[in-house]
């Protein structure tokens, strides 16, 4: 069944101007132009071309509050430093640090860690573009919390620095079970794999042995 724009405007509550602006961007294409030269459009092109712009819009939004925190966290940062003369710890904080791994490369960087390569790559198989993106965006967040927990002089066996360790391993065991030998493993891959420890480091610099130093603590709490 298909509609005149005036209807399709009136019963989604958006003017039709705003329904033929979507047309012209490529976002709501009418389903068939009329005779008369009416474009119609069909429900469920309506409708699924909605979610559409409305996940995108939400996607936009998030990136857009993970911008303004780090603008805060950085005027944060000025004002204690003006106020107690604390030298800053430069902190790298990019929204997604891996945008444009390819999935070789993430089997390079696991490749003394064949199980949980594979494992990467199957989960990684199952996500959308926008879930990728999003856990990568998640990553990046880790890193640069740590980093500011690094910065604010906590040692690696500080609570807070061990439960954002905590929330790391219950990621990585989401995956696959993880022995404590391997896990101690993946914790000097922090800083022997030069792949890891670069990425850690354009992020903060002395950021990759404080990971390691954090995931030796935690198996030494939990996984002996």
């Amino acid at each position: 069944m298909a509609w005149p724009i005036a209807e399709v405007a009136r019963m989604s509550g958006v003017t039709a101007r705003t329904l033929r602006h979507y047309d012209e961007v490529g976002l709501l294409p009418p389903a068939r132009v009329g005779e008369i030269g009416r474009v119609l459009a069909e429900q469920v092109d309506e409708v699924e071309a909605l979610r559409g712009h409305h996940r995108r819009l939400v996607e936009e939004r998030d990136r857009l509050d993970a911008l303004a925190a780090t603008v805060s966290r950085t005027i944060t940062d000025l004002e204690r430093s003006r106020k107690d003369g604390t030298p800053m710890t430069a902190i790298n904080r990019p929204e997604n640090l891996f945008e444009g791994v390819r999935p070789d490369d993430v089997a390079e960087s696991l490749r003394d860690f064949p199980e949980h390569a594979e494992r990467v790559a199957a989960h990684t198989a199952t996500l959308t573009a926008s879930e990728a993106d999003a856990a990568q965006r998640e990553r990046t967040a880790q890193m640069v919390r740590l980093a500011e927990l690094l910065a604010a002089g906590h040692p690696a066996g500080a609570a807070p620095v061990q439960t954002e360790v905590a929330a790391q391993y219950a990621a990585l065991t989401a995956l696959r079970t993880v022995t404590p030998a391997e896990y101690r493993a993946f914790a000097a891959a922090c800083t022997d794999n030069p792949a890891w420890r670069a990425a850690y480091e354009s992020v903060a610099e002395g950021l990759a042995a404080y990971q390691r130093a954090a995931m030796e603590t935690y198996a030494d709490a939990r996984l002996s």
